[in-house]
């Protein structure tokens, strides 16, 4: 068994030594993340599979590939990520110079989830390593097969005297949130989110929290027939990929009573062609991660008229994708993120009811809006908060490492990809440099003369 707190200790140990701070040092690593996916992708996608049914596709495509392109596209620009920013000094300092220069915090502690075992395992490893951190990531012990690979194969690549895999169950967890780290960054549900922030309040520990919730999306009474076949795949799509278990999938559907009909029909269609007559024995369908789960959503069935789907195999881990309509908004499929492969239509009366039903809840982590007017981008923008925008589009966006990853309120704070990996685990320290000679800062020494006084009011007003 791991013995948690000496393993932070060594952790905190090597980065004191200064060993993860050379840009040489850090680009290594990025390359061995690399090395390790071009050389055990097989291993990754079979963990994968074992886990979460998922095709070797979809593994590479949504998990192994992104870590890879997230670590390919750091090392690219993380010396110009890194370079220090000159900063514009006031008359009052005059002469002197100033810079912002990004450092690496410390320890960072990753606890990642089940639903996406290796993408959001590593790409916030990737963005805390590339920032000159030692790292403790703790696997979800849910996706057991990952896990142990994960645990196995990162430090034979990268640093083990700078990166540690720490396997186990809440009560390691536990363990790990009583140490203290220069960061925490966890992925997961509200509940254990807030546990997170709690423990993290006792060492005055940074804690980025990605999060969930429902994220609805909107589709609009103006589109075509072709569009809103479009868009009727891309929300099944978005909805159905991983069986459902996408933190930014579309969680429900709002439209008009006018509009319900056809999309209803397009819905339908969708499934069919991604998934065939019977999704059961499609190869590029997902499994739920376990048969309490599959219960779980078993039980949300009931909540609406049936459109599509409704078959359950708990002993398979078999929910098929799932269209429910005339959905109360009171109802269990509501009251809860689904996670998992049920989608509900809601209706409400028109587009500002639809804006007025998304700001009375909780702020999603992603919200999306299917229209052809152009002007239905600002109305959503004005009228909502969400961790992020998706115009005819859906899930995408956090495939964009130039946009930030996060989200807002109780769908969690604090955002990543890209350089904004490298902002999240790095401290930007302000650095001040001032000649002695001459010694202008004396006008703001006591005495208080009248000429002081002229003086300093000139230089400090604004306005």
């Amino acid at each position: 068994m791991t013995d948690v707190s000496a393993t932070v200790d060594a952790l905190r140990a090597t980065f004191d030594a200064g060993t993860t701070r050379p840009l040489a040092w850090r680009l290594a690593q990025l390359d061995a993340v690399r090395a390790m996916i071009r050389e055990r992708r097989d291993v990754f996608e079979a963990a994968l599979m074992s886990d979460l049914g998922k095709p070797a596709l979809e593994s590479h495509v949504t998990e192994i590939a992104f870590v890879g392109d997230e670590a390919l596209r750091t090392s690219k620009n993380l010396e110009r990520w890194l370079t220090p920013r000159r900063a514009r000094m006031t008359a009052a300092v005059a002469p002197a110079r100033g810079r912002v220069v990004r450092e690496p915090l410390g320890v960072v502690c990753v606890i990642a989830p089940w639903n996406y075992p290796f993408q959001l395992a590593l790409s916030p490893v990737v963005g805390a390593l590339a920032a000159g951190n030692a790292v403790l990531l703790k696997p979800s012990e849910i996706a057991p097969a990952t896990s142990a690979a994960l645990a196995h194969w990162l430090p034979r690549y990268l640093d083990a005297s700078a990166v540690a895999v720490v396997e186990g169950d809440a009560s390691v967890a536990s363990e790990i949130l009583e140490q203290r780290f220069d960061h925490l960054f966890y992925t997961g549900g509200g509940r254990v989110g807030r546990i997170v922030a709690h423990a993290a309040a006792d060492h005055l520990t940074p804690v980025t929290l990605e999060l969930g919730g429902k994220c609805p999306a909107w589709v609009a009474d103006d589109l075509t027939d072709a569009e809103l076949d479009a868009a009727a795949g891309r929300i099944a799509w978005a909805r159905f990929v991983n069986a459902g278990q996408t933190c930014v999938a579309v969680d429900h559907v709002l439209t008009t009573p006018a509009t319900q009909p056809r999309l209803e029909a397009a819905l339908v269609a969708a499934v069919r062609r991604l998934y065939g007559a019977d999704p059961s024995t499609s190869r590029d369908y997902g499994r739920i991660v376990s048969s309490g789960h599959a219960e779980r959503l078993a039980g949300l069935m009931g909540s609406g008229r049936l459109v599509c789907g409704g078959d359950v195999d708990v002993a398979q881990r078999y929910v098929a994708p799932t269209v429910l309509a005339d959905v109360d908004p009171a109802s269990p499929v509501m009251s809860e993120e689904i996670f998992g492969p049920v989608l509900p239509l809601v209706t409400v009366a028109d587009e500002a009811a639809a804006i007025a039903f998304v700001a009375a809840r909780p702020k999603p982590l992603a919200l999306y809006v299917f229209a052809a007017d152009d002007g239905a981008q600002a109305r959503w923008l004005a009228g909502t908060s969400s961790g992020a925008l998706g115009v005819n589009a859906a899930i995408v966006h956090l495939t964009v490492p130039s946009l930030p990853f996060g989200g807002v309120g109780a769908s969690g704070y604090g955002a990543y990809h890209g350089e904004h990996s490298i902002a999240r685990f790095s401290h930007e320290r302000a650095v001040l440099v001032k000649p002695l000679r001459p010694d202008t800062l004396r006008i703001a020494y006591p005495p208080y003369t009248r000429l002081k006084t002229a003086v300093l009011r000139h230089l400090v007003t604004r306005g």
